[in-house]
């Protein structure tokens, strides 16, 4: 998870925690949640694994995913910690 996120983003986090799981919608695969903290690097996406990464404000979050999926889950329990 650190490795992917250093490579796809430029971002460099620490003590990554798993927090759940859930069925992708390709074969034999599954997403899989964790949280980490930040510990520096510039946001520069690689267009080649991402479509698209941002920074968000928490008063400023763009159109949310279902409450079903595990992208939601961990922006709602963040938003709970603060």
């Amino acid at each position: 998870m650190v490795r992917e996120v250093k490579e796809e983003t430029g971002i460099e986090v620490t003590a990554p925690r798993y927090i759940g799981s859930q069925s992708w919608p390709f074969p034999s695969q599954i997403m899989a949640g964790f949280v980490a903290d930040y510990a520096g690097g510039e946001l520069v996406v690689d267009h080649h694994e991402l479509e698209d990464a941002r920074w968000f404000d928490r008063d400023t979050l763009p159109n949310l995913p279902p409450r079903r999926s595990i992208a939601r889950y961990l922006i709602d329990k963040a938003l709970q910690q603060r």
